[in-house]
């Protein structure tokens, strides 16, 4: 089962001598929502709703302070960002994100701004979690987000699914199949 692109040579790159592509993939290209956005749409509504009246008055108050008028702008980018601007970073990043398994571990690359490389041996590889739609895509959580303390579902993952610190292939497609072949190559090592 390979999902082949022509990006497959950069991640490939990094590959140990003798290492094997046994899949590769990308996450989902484009705007993506969770359930979390059931939350979070309405309070970066509310947020973004409030920063803007606030400004809006104070700018239009001939005799406010200067300071009055500035206050508000950090508040507005904050709310813009939460309701517009989270999913266009998450696009952004998920289009230079590259996923692969190998005979030996899991890789995760990220290329452009927020670049970084994320390998886990299947020898070690933490419990994973597996989260399908109907459609067969889905994501792969492997262990939990240290920045949430406890479990995958922490503070910036959730505004942010693309530059969450827990590991995990997010939004791919047949997701049911790369996980069965992460669980088969594990099983095939010598530990």
């Amino acid at each position: 089962m390979r999902n082949t692109n022509n990006r497959k040579t950069d991640i490939q790159s990094y590959f140990l001598p003798g290492e094997k592509l046994l899949w590769h993939g990308q996450p989902k290209q484009g705007f993506m929502s969770s359930r979390s956005d059931l939350l979070l749409v309405p309070f970066s509504l509310m947020w973004g709703g409030f920063a803007i009246f606030w400004e809006d008055a104070a700018i239009t108050q001939v005799d406010a302070p200067f300071f009055f008028k500035l206050w508000g702008v950090p508040f507005v980018l904050i709310g813009l960002y939460l309701i517009i601007g989270r999913f266009v970073v998450d696009a952004f990043v998920r289009a230079r994100t590259q996923y692969a398994v190998t005979n030996r571990r899991i890789m995760i690359l990220r290329e452009g701004w927020f670049s970084k490389l994320l390998t886990l041996s299947l020898e070690r590889l933490p419990a994973m979690d597996l989260d399908q739609k109907e459609d067969g895509t889905g994501t792969i959580n492997f262990g939990t987000d240290p920045e949430a303390g406890q479990d995958h579902h922490g503070s910036t993952s959730n505004w942010t699914p693309a530059l969450s610190k827990a590991p995990r292939f997010l939004g791919i497609t047949n997701v049911r199949e790369v996980f069965d072949l992460i669980e088969r190559a594990q099983s095939t090592k010598a530990f």
